[in-house]
């Protein structure tokens, strides 16, 4: 097993990681290989989600180690990003499974909560004593869900009334409480709750047939009539606006993930075209396989540099939506396209999940869609090239 990412020519991981944080990824590297690796096809094929790795996962304190804690107690900005590299690099939906609780849910209870739900539910987010996902789109509302929020919650006293739907919510079925945003009834503004997933009046759907993504359990989500206290309101949410400014901190990481994605797409492709045999020698050592690969490289190259410059605004405080749309719509097509040279590369075993090369094409088109759609991001980009904004008419 190599230290450092072999797709690393340009030397971030020994430039940009401390030693503590290089033994802490390496760990991690370890227990993916040797409790996930020898059973990834099946589990992606059967749409399994290894939850029973959250635990092993949350052994290693890849968040919470006070060796990896900044003046701030907070890992640094690079370290999250390589962490979200490795887990892209392995598989985007254990990443997933891992990622939704201590980046998305965590990160919005740690920035809404008041200092007192804070204290009381961070560490045991941090260990998965406490499990949780964030619940914001709609089946009628994805991209234009600021506008479109149709989920409601009525106030009575010192509890509220949550009625609505969700839908495509990540690890909903394996999490104990469902992160919801709602519109509150009385002022229209958007507020987050936290609605036990097992409260009467919540039933949960999950969405099968997948190509992406397989092994996260995402669900349709109605909530009739759910009665919730006022003491789960994150207390410093209080409209669509207080939601995106939490969002946004989270923005850095699109580069990691799509740069860690199509590592793993590359280094499949390299391993099978060394073993494979056509016309008496390696396929590895024919100019169109040699090619395809040399892209592959470079995209993968190129989009890791993205990340770490991205990661460089955000720690100056300077990373702006537009920086952040435009990354995404970039390395995801970037990512498009690397994994379709990888499945170009392995033939007919290219779509063959025991390969790998399939299980990195169709986890893909997740990453395509989420953090935001390309033609969304592109929008956002528009509007700042021009000054003319072409969301509405």
């Amino acid at each position: 097993m190599s230290t450092a990412p072999p797709t690393d020519l340009l030397g971030y991981w020994d430039e940009l990681l401390t030693d503590v944080e290089r033994e802490k990824l390496r760990s991690l590297r370890a227990l993916l290989e040797e409790r996930a690796r020898p059973h990834l096809a099946e589990w992606w094929e059967a749409a399994e989600s290894p939850a029973h790795l959250r635990q092993e996962l949350a052994a290693l304190r890849l968040e919470d180690d006070p060796a990896l804690l900044g003046d701030d107690g907070r890992p640094s900005p690079f370290y999250i990003g390589f962490k979200h590299f490795e887990f892209a690099r392995f598989d985007l939906s254990i990443g997933t499974v891992y990622g939704g609780q201590v980046g998305m849910f965590r990160t919005v209870v740690r920035e809404g909560g008041s200092p007192e739900q804070v204290a009381a539910l961070d560490e045991r987010i941090a260990r998965f004593e406490y499990t949780g996902c964030f619940a914001l789109t709609e089946p009628d509302h994805g991209s234009d869900i600021a506008l479109g929020l149709a989920t409601t919650a009525t106030r009575d006293g010192d509890s509220w009334t949550i009625t609505g739907r969700k839908r495509w919510i990540g690890n909903a079925a394996i999490s104990d409480v469902i992160l919801v945003i709602a519109k509150d009834a009385a002022d229209g503004r958007a507020k987050a709750f936290l609605v036990p997933r097992e409260a009467p009046g919540v039933s949960l759907t999950e969405i099968r047939g997948k190509i992406a993504a397989r092994m996260v359990r995402n669900a349709d989500i109605v909530l009739d009539g759910v009665r919730v206290d006022e003491s789960q309101r994150l207390q410093r949410i209080d409209s669509f606006r207080d939601v995106s400014a939490i969002l946004a901190q989270l923005r850095f990481v699109i580069g990691w993930n799509a740069a860690g994605l199509q590592t793993g797409a590359y280094e499949a492709a390299l391993r099978y075209a060394l073993a494979r045999e056509q016309f008496g020698r390696p396929i590895a050592g024919f100019q169109l396989m040699q090619e395809k690969l040399t892209r592959m490289l470079g995209n993968a190259t190129a989009t890791l540099a993205l990340a770490v410059r991205l990661t460089e605004l955000k720690a100056r405080g300077e990373l702006t939506e537009v920086h952040a749309a435009l990354a995404k719509t970039w390395a995801a097509d970037r990512t498009r396209e690397t994994v379709a040279l990888g499945r170009e590369i392995g033939g007919a075993e290219g779509g063959r999940v025991e390969t790998d090369l399939a299980r990195f094409f169709g986890d893909a088109e997740a990453g395509y869609t989420f953090e935001g759609t390309h033609e969304m991001n592109s929008l956002i980009v528009g509007r700042a090239i021009t000054g003319l904004s072409a969301f509405t008419r």
